[in-house]
């Protein structure tokens, strides 16, 4: 059943997870009338991603917000690299700007949560949930999007539609748009556990001649571990995790609990383009990178910030619409082959060394002032895109 009566916006969202909900407030804290549909009926359990980066919190503080983040979270100042087990030295954050001088560790079910009470406190109606959108007709001068609810269709109507829906995109498929990239070599198995090391709220990374391992803190005492592996495990146990760190620097898991087991393959994609007329990609539908050193959802919040501004200049200063965008496109593709490139250091650095002396040496050597502060800015993000520093 078609229901008719079309409802009109500035702009519809498809998709309402971190990316989606943050696009969401920045639009409406510019004033633009949006809706966000998201098929979900509620914030996706489990905690994903963990690390807000001080680009990103900065732009929650300009929204008004990041103190509820910074309250529920865990700032992480240090981080620790280890050879196998020896140390190489430490790398800190607290000479990073302030105030934000730390990268935050929060659990994406927290983050989409609190991201979403920020944008019900004035608008409640603007997310609809279980809404799934079954077809997309651009037009020249708008969008129409239809979508389901319990089996009831409704279209809307939008000047813009932004495809927030993830890796597989409805909105980028729909469009014919290409997601270009390629596979890395690189897998890993990841969990949860509860925390019985004395890093406290430091994080640690052993570079090992088996592979990398990861360890950062989490809420509630728990920790997470990160682990390379030489093949995709498809079904990972709590033994795939506790065997490999016990081998590679003898930390024992075992009598720990456990809330998560993971695993996961790494890629590079890029929708090309990521404007196509009236429809624009955002987050994961519009760039998917390695998730080692945790750009992936910032790059999205920095993309849906730089986005927002954009369509308020089209609506608001009458700016044409062709131009604006081509200039968003620019600095899109320019932060994500940043991000890329930031990724791709990370993972190289955690592979198996064929060199592990001259490998340890270069890490050791990045650690020293003053090149560590350079790297310290490296990963918290800075640079990535230097027109919103």
């Amino acid at each position: 059943m078609l229901t008719s009566n079309k409802q009109t916006y500035q702009v519809v969202i498809v998709g309402g997870g971190a990316v989606g909900l943050f696009l969401g407030i920045c639009l409406q804290q510019a004033g633009i009338k949006c809706l966000i549909l998201e098929k979900r009926s509620a914030v996706r359990k489990g905690s994903r991603s963990l690390g807000i980066h001080p680009v990103s919190l900065e732009l929650f503080e300009k929204l008004g917000f990041a103190n509820s983040f910074v309250e529920a979270g865990i700032e992480i100042t240090k981080g620790h690299a280890f050879a196998n087990t020896r140390k190489l030295g430490t790398l800190s954050f607290e000479d990073c700007p302030p105030p934000f001088n730390y990268i935050l560790a929060l659990p994406q079910q927290k983050t989409e949560s609190l991201l979403e009470q920020k944008l019900c406190q004035a608008e409640s109606d603007l997310l609809k949930r279980r809404a799934e959108v079954v077809d997309i007709d651009q037009l020249n001068e708008h969008v129409n999007i239809t979508y389901q609810v319990d089996g009831q269709r409704q279209t809307v109507t939008a000047d813009f539609l932004v495809g927030c829906d993830g890796k597989h995109s409805f909105v980028r498929d729909k469009a014919g748009i290409c997601f270009e990239g390629q596979a890395y070599p690189d897998t890993y198995i990841m969990g949860d556990f509860s925390d019985n090391t004395d890093f406290g709220s430091d994080a640690a990374i052993f570079l090992c001649e088996q592979g990398l391992i990861e360890s950062f803190p989490l809420l509630n005492n728990q920790r997470r571990w990160v682990v390379k592996t030489d093949q995709y495990i498809p079904e990972v146990n709590r033994t795939d995790i506790e065997q490999r760190v016990q081998q590679r620097i003898g930390h024992n898991l075992r009598d720990q609990s456990h809330t998560m087991l993971s695993s996961f393959g790494v890629q590079k994609l890029v929708a090309k383009p990521m404007v196509q007329d009236r429809i624009i990609l955002a987050g994961d539908a519009a760039h998917v990178i390695s998730p080692i050193g945790g750009q992936g959802m910032n790059l999205g919040w920095l993309g849906a910030w730089d986005l927002a501004h954009s369509l308020k200049a089209i609506f608001e200063a009458g700016q044409r619409q062709s131009s604006i965008l081509d200039q968003f496109k620019k600095r899109r593709k320019k932060a994500t082959r940043n991000a890329i490139q930031r990724a791709e250091m990370n993972m190289r650095l955690g592979r198996r060394p064929r060199f592990p002396a001259l490998r340890n040496g270069l890490v050791s050597l990045m650690l020293k002032t003053p090149l560590s502060q350079l790297m310290a800015q490296v990963f918290t993000m800075r640079g990535i895109e230097r027109w919103i520093i």
